[in-house]
């Protein structure tokens, strides 16, 4: 099985789904539209594609691009034919949701509340959607690209040490 194998599969079945398709370092990476990303990964899972392994779900935020501005990153992986794929979605940040995948993945519970704590990106449909790592009165979430790296009050530390 190859990249192309896999990117033709899924652009026979949703032509209309795939927004960009590259493959950096060989890993075949696809921009998916948001609403049709849930139907792409059930596809992966169910055809004979084989992509029954949830790697990973984070994360991404692009502040500069308010369309675009926060995202969400599948790793589905086919351990028979060992390759990998990488999905990618996309959204604004206000009213940020995105389908969950627990009914597909129970894997993908932790890693969807991760998410959700860490950018403030809604799952529909979770289970129990709180935060996982960050105390519940933290009241921001933190890998938001809107905070200051280091707090701007401390005087033991010397920045330009760190080439800032």
């Amino acid at each position: 099985m190859t990249n192309e194998f896999v990117l033709d599969a899924i652009k026979r079945e949703f032509p209309d789904s795939v927004i960009a398709a590259a493959e950096p370092y060989g890993m075949l990476t696809l921009e998916v539209k948001k609403d049709d990303v849930k139907k792409v990964i059930h596809h992966l899972r169910d055809s004979s594609l084989g992509f029954n392994f949830l790697t990973d779900v984070c994360g991404i935020h692009y502040p500069d691009d308010a369309e675009k501005e926060l995202g969400v990153i599948y790793h589905l992986q086919n351990m028979e034919a060992n390759i990998r794929i990488r999905l990618k979605a996309f959204t604004q940040k206000e009213g940020a949701e995105f389908d969950t995948l627990t009914d597909l993945f129970a894997g993908a519970n932790w890693m969807e509340r991760e998410t959700f704590d860490f950018y403030g990106i809604k799952f529909k449909g979770h289970p129990d959607l709180r935060v996982i790592l960050n105390m519940e009165d933290l009241g921001y979430h933190p890998m938001l690209k809107e905070y200051r790296l280091e707090d701007g009050t401390r005087e033991d530390k010397d920045d330009t040490m760190f080439g800032r």
